[in-house]
């Protein structure tokens, strides 16, 4: 009997992203029993979700990711040091004022001696500008340091599993699959730099004399590459969706939701069930900004995935992403890393909620790819991510055997 073709596609959305997609992937892989994901037939990430789908090809489990990314306390090269994605791009900085004195002279000679208008002159002034303000340099080499250890590998040929990084060429706007032939020289920790070189943050990427930017500027899962090799199941992860307010909601539907995450977050249902937002304009720019960036993102990948259903129907293509009425990640900064723990806490928790919710329908999907729904194993009511802030060891002991007679008691209801 063949065995079931698995994939995984990670969309992007920053450190956030990054950040959501770990506790995602350690709710979805304790919860399926079969499902591992550093053994999926392929893998594709774009962005931020490049990073956590390297780490996944190269056999790093998901709680080995959110060990060396959310809690920092794996071992080196392993753990995550935000520091090497906040330094500033001095290199960048440097050859752009080496233009100057060269511009001002042709923007003087142009207004002073050919008449043409100073507006002009300005825009030339433009390329003063560094294309962006922080050095993705050391990531990469962090990134080598630790695809160098035994049993990984920084070469997309000697991987056990077809892993594609999706970047975007800056000169022609095309979406360049790093990982397929053609692009698989490219080592690995350069294609994720690449993939996740967002535009006026981090400078273009140059490989063979190519520019290359972020993923998602072309593509939002670009899992055609994984569908055309024949899946039965593709599992996607996107982290960014745009919000509903409470206004357009059901509001008994979304307290419900909310009372059980507070639960688990440790936090006071009545602070949940506070709407955080009834008007986006209220937010001023930002949330604005925001709110137009993930609608354009989800309306192409929305669009992406019928397409997908209609051109792989005999393939299950499931989507995981946040609520749209959950403020709490909307309003959490994209590019921050401070709250991880909390975010990564409430990524997992509402993973768990959803996969209960759907559980009847993910039911059928899964066992069609040899996977198992573990609805016993999400019976356990205080699972967590992480342990609960000032929760001791006797207390954390006490939480898990807790967990575990929940389990015991839901295993016996479905098999009396």
């Amino acid at each position: 009997m063949r065995q079931p073709r698995i994939g995984l596609a990670l969309a992007g959305g920053g450190p956030l992203g990054a950040i959501y997609e770990v506790g995602a992937l350690c709710a979805l892989e304790e919860a399926v029993d079969g499902l591992d994901f550093t053994a999926c037939d392929g893998y594709i990430g774009v962005s931020a979700g490049g990073f956590i789908a390297a780490g996944l090809a190269n056999g790093m489990t998901p709680r080995q990711l959110c060990a060396a990314f959310i809690e920092n306390t794996a071992g080196a090269p392993d753990r995550f040091d935000p520091a090497e994605l906040l330094q500033p791009a001095w290199a960048e900085f440097g050859e752009r004022l080496r233009l100057l004195p060269r511009l001002l002279g042709d923007a003087a000679r142009e207004v002073l001696l050919e008449g043409r208008s100073a507006l002009g002159a300005i825009e030339r002034l433009g390329r003063v500008l560094p294309t962006g303000l922080l050095s993705s340099n050391r990531f990469a080499e962090a990134l080598t340091r630790v695809f160098a250890r035994p049993g990984r590998t920084d070469d997309f040929r000697q991987l056990r599993h077809r892993l594609v990084l999706v970047a975007t060429d800056l000169d022609s706007g095309e979406a360049i699959p790093f990982g397929t032939e053609g692009w698989d020289h490219v080592p690995i920790s350069q294609a994720v730099q690449a993939s996740a070189a967002l535009p006026g943050l981090f400078p273009p990427v140059e490989i063979g004399g190519r520019h290359y930017v972020d993923g998602a500027l072309k593509k939002t899962l670009h899992a055609s590459v994984l569908l055309d090799r024949g899946l039965d199941l593709l599992i996607c992860l996107n982290p960014l969706v745009p919000y509903e307010s409470d206004r357009l909601s059901n509001r008994e539907a979304r307290s419900r939701r909310a009372k059980k995450l507070a639960s688990k977050l440790g936090r006071p249902a009545v602070r949940a069930l506070q709407p955080r937002i009834h008007r986006l304009v209220d937010g001023g720019l930002p949330l604005v900004l925001s709110q137009t960036f993930r609608s354009l993102i989800h309306s192409r990948l929305e669009l992406g995935l019928r397409g997908y259903e209609l051109s792989h129907p005999e393939t299950d293509i499931l989507l995981f992403e946040p609520d749209p009425r959950d403020a709490e990640l909307f309003l959490a900064n994209t590019f921050s890393y401070s709250q991880r723990r909390h975010l990564a806490e409430h990524a997992y928790q509402a993973t768990r909620e959803l996969l209960r919710e759907r559980a009847a329908t993910l039911q059928a999907q899964f066992a069609r790819a040899g996977l198992t729904l573990r609805e016993d194993v999400l019976a356990d009511r205080e699972a967590r991510l992480l342990p609960a802030p000032g929760e001791t060891r006797i207390e954390q002991a006490l939480r898990s055997l807790r967990g575990s007679l929940a389990v015991l008691e839901a295993r016996g209801a479905q098999h009396p």
